[in-house]
Parts: C-alpha cells; sequence; structure tokens
C-alpha cells in the first residue's frame, strides 16, 4: 500500500469490552484526528461475531461524520468521494487477547529472553517454566495441561551449545500435551527459538502433538539476545491459529489492509516510533481495571511487562493486598478514612464499571491507583535489564573482578517522556491530578516530560505506524498526547527546613525549600528557560550539588518542581502526612478547594 495514496484512514480497536473506531485524515497537508466512535465487543455469546461491534463502532463514524463506510456489510475501500477510507486497520485483544506460556532452561536467563520476546509481542505470560523454577518434573506437566495457551514459546541454550537439557524441556512440553485455548481438533502452535543443534531433536519431541514453528535463537551467545524473529513468528501465529478460531476473526481479517495486531503490541510499537523519530527515552503505562502494561524504550532498547495481578477494577483487591492500606493511605490527603478503606476496596471490586461518587471516594481511588504504578513499574524494572550471567569488566582498577550483569536498563534520569493512558488516568476530573499519579506512582527524576493518552487511540496508531509511519507520529503529537508539562525532581534526601532547589525561570530566581511540591505557570505551546541549582548531595541531572540549564515545554498543568527526594519522603506520622499531602495537591489546584476553585 503506497501512503502517499492514502487521504482517509478507520483503525478499529477490539478491546475484551469496548471496541474503539477513530477516522484520521489528511487536513492542508497533515494527518489529523476528525472523529471516534465506539461500541460493546461482541467476541462472546449470544452474538459470537467480533464484526457486528466493530460495524456498530463504525457507524457511531458514520453518523458523527456524516460520511458512509459501510456497504454491503463490510468496511469499504477505498474512498470515493465520500463513502468509504483508503485503509482500514484493527487491533484486537477481545477474547482475553493472546495468552502464552514460555519454557526456558534457566529462569533467570533463556527463560526470561523468551518472556521479553513473548511480552514485547503483545502477549500476556501465564506462566514461565524452567529447570530452575522450583517445581517437579510432574508440577510442570500438571501445570503446562492446566493452563491451555494460545500457543507455547521454548527457548534454551546458545546456538552449539546445550542440547540434552533443551530436548528434556521439549519433551515436558510434549508429556503435558497441552490443549490450546481456543478451538478443539487443532493442533497448538508452539514456537522453538533455542539452540540450532537441537532443531532436529526438538521435531521428534514435538512431532506428534503440536504445530511447530521454529525461528532463530533468543539467546545466540550468553552476551547477546535476538528477541525480534520469534516477535515475528508470534504475531503470525497469532493471526493465523488464534484470531482463526474466535468467532468472526475470518471476516475481520478479510478487511483489513494490515495484520492484525494484539493490542499491547500495537502500543508498544507507537511507543518505538516515536522514541525512534524524536530520539528520546520513553516510559508508558497502560492501567486498566484487570492488568497493567509499562513500556519503556531506553537508547533504543524496547520492554514490556504486564501486570495481570494489578488494576483498578477486577484486579483491585490485588493491589490493596500486594501494597497493603499503609502505603495506599499514605497519598490521601485525609486521613479520618482510613477504617473505610477495605470496604470501598471490595465494593469498587465487585463492582467494576462504578465511577467515584464523592470526593473522597475519588481521591481513594486514585491512591490506589498510584500504588498499581508503583507496584506495575517495580515489576516492569526487574524484567527490564541488561542480560544476566554475562561477565562484565567494572572498571580498570578492579579488571579481574567479574559480575553477573542483570541490573535494570530503566534510568530515570534518563527519561525524556512518560505517558499514561486509561481510564483513572486520561478520564480523570483534572489533568493535575493525572500529574500527581505518574508522579507518585512512577518517582521520575531530573527533567521529565508528562503526557496522557486523550481518547486511548495508542493500540490504533501502532498497527497504522507500520503503513504509514508519518500520518501515526502526526496524530500521536497532535491528538493523542496531551501534555501536562514538565517535571523537574531531584534525587537524594534533602534536609528538612532548607532550600533543595534554587530555580529561575525565565531569569526569574525562586527557592524552593525541601520536602515541597510548586506548579509554576507555563501552558501549551510555551518553553521556558530554567537554571537549576541543586544543594549539595542533591542532583537534577548533572551531577551532585551542580547547576542545570534546560528549555522546558509547558502543558495543562505547568511547570511542575518537587522536592521531595527519591525514593519520595512521606511523614510518618498520619496527621502530619495528611497535611503534607494536602499541600502538595493543592500545589496543583489537582482537588477544589473549600470555596470551590
Amino acid at each position: 500500500m503506497d501512503p502517499a495514496k492514502i487521504s482517509s484512514i478507520l483503525a478499529t480497536d477490539c478491546g475484551s469490552t469496548t471496541t474503539k473506531a477513530i477516522l484520521i485524515e489528511k487536513v492542508d497537508g497533515e494527518y489529523r484526528l476528525q472523529t471516534r466512535g465506539e461500541a460493546p465487543t461482541t467476541v462472546e455469546a449470544p452474538y459470537e461475531d467480533v464484526t457486528r461491534g466493530v460495524l456498530n463502532a463504525v457507524r457511531e463514524v458514520e453518523e458523527l461524520s456524516g460520511r458512509t463506510f459501510i456497504t454491503d456489510g463490510a468496511i469499504a475501500r477505498p474512498q470515493q468521494d465520500s463513502r468509504g477510507a483508503d485503509a482500514y486497520l484493527s487491533t484486537s485483544s477481545a477474547g482475553g487477547g493472546l495468552q502464552m506460556t514460555v519454557v526456558g532452561l534457566v529462569r533467570r536467563m533463556t527463560a526470561e529472553s523468551a518472556e521479553r520476546a513473548a511480552l514485547g509481542a503483545g502477549a500476556i505470560v501465564m506462566d514461565t517454566i524452567a529447570r530452575d523454577d522450583g517445581r517437579r518434573p510432574h508440577e510442570r506437566i500438571r501445570r503446562l495441561r492446566d493452563l491451555r495457551p494460545d500457543m507455547v514459546l521454548i527457548s534454551g541454550g546458545v546456538d552449539h551449545g546445550e542440547v540434552k537439557r533443551v530436548v528434556e524441556m521439549a519433551e515436558l512440553v510434549a508429556a503435558a500435551s497441552p490443549r490450546a485455548r481456543l478451538g478443539e481438533g487443532y493442533e497448538l502452535p508452539v514456537i522453538y527459538a533455542g539452540n540450532v543443534t537441537a532443531r532436529e531433536a526438538i521435531q521428534d519431541a514435538l512431532r506428534d502433538m503440536a504445530a511447530l514453528s521454529i525461528t532463530d535463537n533468543l539467546r545466540p551467545q550468553l552476551e547477546r539476545e535476538n528477541l525480534d524473529p520469534a516477535r515475528h513468528v508470534i504475531q503470525d501465529l497469532f493471526l493465523e491459529h488464534v484470531m482463526a478460531h474466535a468467532p468472526g476473526y475470518r471476516n475481520l481479517v478479510a478487511w483489513t489492509d494490515a495484520p492484525i495486531m494484539p493490542t499491547p503490541a500495537a502500543v508498544g510499537a507507537i511507543m518505538q516510533t516515536i522514541a525512534e523519530e524524536d530520539n528520546i527515552n520513553v516510559v508508558g503505562v497502560d492501567i486498566g481495571g484487570a492488568t497493567t502494561d509499562v513500556f519503556s524504550v531506553f537508547d533504543g532498547q524496547f520492554n514490556r511487562t504486564v501486570s495481570a495481578n494489578l488494576g483498578m477494577s477486577y484486579s483491585i483487591s490485588n493491589v490493596y493486598a500486594e501494597a497493603g492500606p499503609d502505603n495506599i493511605l499514605r497519598w490521601v490527603p485525609d486521613a479520618a478514612v482510613a477504617g473505610g478503606l477495605a470496604n470501598r476496596v471490595r465494593n469498587k471490586m465487585i463492582r467494576p464499571t462504578s465511577i467515584p461518587q464523592t470526593l473522597e471516594d475519588l481521591q481513594l481511588e486514585q491512591a490506589v491507583a498510584r500504588e498499581a504504578l508503583r507496584l506495575a513499574f517495580d515489576q516492569h524494572k526487574s524484567l527490564a535489564t541488561g542480560l544476566k550471567g554475562v561477565q562484565q569488566e567494572r572498571t580498570i582498577s578492579d579488571t579481574f573482578e567479574q559480575r553477573l550483569s542483570g541490573e535494570t536498563i530503566v534510568d530515570m534520569m534518563k527519561l525524556d517522556l512518560l505517558v499514561g493512558s486509561g481510564g483513572v488516568l486520561s478520564h480523570a476530573p483534572r489533568r493535575a491530578q493525572a500529574a500527581m499519579m505518574l508522579i507518585d506512582g512512577f518517582a521520575p527524576e531530573g527533567i521529565t516530560q508528562l503526557a496522557v493518552d486523550s481518547i486511548f487511540m495508542m493500540p490504533q496508531l501502532g498497527v497504522l505506524a507500520g503503513i504509514h509511519r508519518e500520518a501515526a507520529t502526526q496524530v500521536f503529537r497532535r491528538d493523542c498526547l496531551i501534555r501536562l508539562g514538565t517535571c523537574i525532581a531531584c534525587t537524594g534526601q534533602p534536609k528538612a527546613g532548607q532550600t533543595a532547589l534554587t530555580v529561575a525561570v525565565n531569569g526569574k530566581p525562586m527557592d524552593v525549600p525541601a520536602g515541597e511540591i510548586v506548579c509554576l505557570p507555563l501552558g501549551l505551546g510555551e518553553l521556558a528557560q530554567v537554571d537549576v541549582k541543586p544543594a549539595r548531595g542533591l542532583d537534577v541531572g548533572a551531577g551532585r550539588g551542580k547547576p542545570l540549564a534546560v528549555s522546558v515545554p509547558g502543558g495543562e498543568v505547568g511547570l511542575i518542581i518537587d522536592t521531595r527526594g527519591r525514593p519520595i519522603q512521606v511523614p510518618a506520622d498520619p496527621m502530619q502526612r495528611a497535611a503534607a499531602v494536602q499541600d502538595w495537591l493543592a500545589a496543583l489546584k489537582a482537588y477544589p478547594s473549600p470555596t470551590g476553585s
């Protein structure tokens, strides 16, 4: 498809509950979002045809745009006058999305590489099976039988290395003979991405129980990871096997002008595209009702994790249990609400579609969101690491000392852009609330731009980037992102009662005491020259105690200065803590004041 001939794009995202449709058109030489529509997803009974939800969402776009996109029960292409679109694209996580089990030799080496490959392809990893996972062979077999994944990824051994144990893990899969989640009477897709020397033996072990695909080794050498070939095979098999057995997907596949992508993979694709286009480091999050996905691109290396037990409705009790009530309540500006927290969490779990009815309910929900973000990001940092098992030199002085790699590649001081998505962030009543949730949940360091996805169109833009990169990036910058502003935060622990930062904005200096948040007006499209001088022992990006001069953009919230230190320090006394939180939130005007402002 020639991008030069595309002037209108219709794109849908088939979610687990809602199907979203957007219309993008070229206007005055630029691609812009024109309108959007949504409808319930219809992959389950009584409809059992995903295309019905797609057509319903597109009909809403028709009504809002005054154009016709449906002809004879299908999407009309190409555009002719006011009928049809030049391209139709779609992503999907309907029916539970892509669910995988990964198998490897060593949990923290080849098995982890397999997990990264699956997550990067948009999968939910149901379990990771490894020789050193602490389970006995019969327990692994039982687990494989019980899971019923969409596909299995097997890794293990460097090229021309370990063979026997790699084959033993494949024989374990053969003994379990797991059944696929969707579709009866067809072989489960299994991908082998391990030692090339073991391929023939792997084929012998799995010939009678699986549809085997063989691709390049995920870990051809101990010090090198090669994830892209496996990710491409996973997405091809997702389209060929998983979606082919989901109700109505054969028709949807026939309509689209590019392969349907798993929703998380598409979000990752637009993150990677923006990081490459702007040469920046990016962290993004999609916090949903049941899961929280975190994406990062640092120095060109992409990682994605999914926290399948951390969400804001179905999984909110898991957040409560894992974070604990004290960690949640440290973000609440009213010390008196502690007694009702557990009941409010339970009510949200059993009524997942309910929304906060009072200011107190909203503050508690957003406090839980902070902890869900923090926990999901901690999990992400533990997986977004260098290669484990690689021996590296430290410094000239200890050349002969060697260490295991495996340190996280997520360096918050190098982070340029933090993007939030999901209902609790994108639909927060005030943008300042979203900004505070991102700052408290991720604890950005140095100079970081903050943004939220306006209407969660990142999946559609991710699949669009594959056929029209320019259109995807233009819409992402102009219509998808809502710029909140820039956060300046110091690392280290400022001393109470002393000045932490001296900040001059466009030549106007001010002292910011330790433990405070200050918000200065700096609107959308505005730039400010900022000179920051941290106190001794504190760092804003140039080194401890060293000044930094930088030009920063504004946003709907403004320029936020955070001197609470890293990790963020919260008073231990409940009354002092509540008072501090009230001051932080008041600085951003996050909630209405008693006078209504």
